[in-house]
């Protein structure tokens, strides 16, 4: 098959600052995977997914438009053809602003989210746009001054000195650290706008609705305000801007940067060198190169791919954060890291399909390494629990159904390894602290992707459309965990 490298066509210093959504179609899946393979440099959002469409399979990416020229060139169109996806284009061109100033002044206003509000009154979000980095601070402080929301500043400032602000929501007036089950993080991947925004709208709905007593409407989804004190009741810990660094580099330039900006690992006259992917940076399988297939490229080793995984697990200061809330709030249970743009909620596992008939094949046995990775072999598959497997398939089910509900878009529950594996991640975290030691609790982690294949710049339509998605996602995903169970 002659499938060419694409990356060693593109210079080091071109930036992403104008790029093309970009389809890859092939007539069997098979061709696909072996392009990604060659081709595991390229920007395909958060992972690689390929679908089937018609007769044909699709795969999605994102590439400078100065090199889509040279990109078609390198392929043999009878096996795999590229085309540009003209209306996810245009939409980009019409993207929703950032926010200008500080429109909760500093903290003296709290922000409220669409779920209390008439949906004549959504014009207001669009024309305000997308919260920019400092008023993300300024919507926490808000909430804490108007509704006593508890905040807290993990211990890591980032590599440009900035602090990570979060938040723990309760009914209680007395906030315990033990008594405390949900876990929501998002912006860890700074292009994937409107994630900090999705979580800060959410807890400012809850708690309006819990003080004023009623429910919530989120398109064509309700829930009562006995809902709501129950969601309340479980205990939210939240962090909605994990990578202020990323997040502030890319509002300034839109140029669709997704890592941090530590520059440690960064050469000369390469700015795509610069930073971490913070997704794969996580205790999971870190060292792919080892644990991994080495046809299997679920993270990259060099500093300029998108995919970065570091210098080591937990070399960055966001992700030292993003565990030691673990450690602060011990009996956390379920956790979500919200981005953006595939549509779908993942669980475990990311690194090879799931099974629970054989417990020897693990990811903590070294006899099966570099053999994960491969999702159609039968040599190597990860092992789950059969009820943890019901569980949080049946969590999945149940809110992306919820989301589906609303009236926005298609919503798809899968395993995270998808159709493609990841090594890194922070859902995969979670769930394997238990596994390697009983002492820590079992959490259920999950990737919520909102949104549209590899539209990272909502236009302000689906800016709110985003946030009606995710907000009903959020409130079916506790009310589910209540469900199933807050306590191992």
């Amino acid at each position: 098959m002659k499938v060419y490298n694409i990356l060693a066509l593109l210079p080091s210093t071109v930036l992403a600052s104008n790029v093309l959504s970009v389809a890859f179609f092939a007539k069997e899946k098979s061709q696909l995977y072996d392009f990604i393979s060659t081709n595991y440099e390229l920007d395909y959002g958060c992972r690689p997914v390929v679908m089937a469409v018609g007769n044909e399979h699709k795969l999605h990416a994102i590439v400078p438009e100065e090199q889509l020229y040279r990109l078609k060139r390198s392929l043999d169109p009878d096996i795999v053809r590229v085309e540009t996806i003209h209306n996810l284009n245009k939409r980009q061109t019409n993207t929703a602003p950032i926010g200008k100033g500080d429109r909760f002044k500093g903290g003296t206003i709290a922000p409220r989210g669409l779920g209390t509000r008439k949906a004549t009154e959504y014009s207001e979000f669009q024309s305000a746009g997308i919260l920019n980095a400092d008023e993300v601070y300024a919507a926490m402080k808000g909430l804490e001054k108007e509704y006593g929301l508890t905040l807290f500043t993990p211990p890591h400032k980032t590599f440009e000195g900035n602090e990570i602000i979060g938040g723990v929501a309760n009914k209680a007036e007395k906030i315990k650290k033990d008594k405390q089950y949900i876990y929501f993080t998002s912006g860890i991947h700074a292009r994937e706008r409107g994630g900090p925004d999705n979580l800060i709208y959410f807890i400012s709905d809850l708690l309006y609705a819990n003080k004023n007593r009623i429910g919530l409407r989120y398109g064509n989804k309700t829930y009562s305000n006995k809902e709501v004190k129950q969601a309340l009741g479980a205990g939210i810990v939240f962090i909605p801007m994990t990578n202020p660094d990323g997040v502030r580099h890319d509002q300034a330039n839109s140029n669709l940067w997704r890592k941090n900006r530590n520059p440690s690992s960064a050469r000369p006259n390469e700015p795509l060198s610069v930073g971490v992917d913070l997704n794969r940076n996580f205790d999971f399988l870190w060292n792919f190169t080892k644990h991994f297939d080495s046809s299997v490229s679920p993270a990259s080793t060099n500093a300029s791919s998108q995919a970065f995984y570091g210098t080591a697990p937990f070399s960055e200061p966001e992700t030292q954060n993003m565990a030691w809330i673990y450690d602060e709030y011990p009996n956390i249970r379920w956790f979500i890291d919200v981005h953006s743009a595939a549509g779908t909620l993942l669980y475990s596992w990311g690194d090879d399909i799931d099974q629970s008939h054989d417990p020897k094949q693990n990811l903590f046995n070294p006899d099966y390494d570099g053999k994960r990775g491969i999702v159609e072999d039968n040599i190597y598959k990860e092992y789950i629990d059969q009820e943890d497997w019901d569980n949080i398939a049946f969590q999945a089910n149940r809110t992306t159904a919820v989301m589906i509900s609303v009236g926005g878009r298609d919503y798809v529950p899968q395993q995270a390894v998808g159709l493609y594996p990841t090594s890194g991640a922070s859902d995969d975290y979670a769930f394997s602290r238990w596994h390697q030691s009983k002492k820590v609790n079992k959490v259920y982690g999950y990737t919520m992707e909102f949104g549209y294949p590899t539209n990272f710049y909502p236009t302000s339509a689906e800016f709110i459309q985003n946030i009606l998605d995710t907000n009903a996602g959020f409130m079916e995903f506790i009310l589910t965990a209540d469900e199933i169970g807050l306590k191992d």
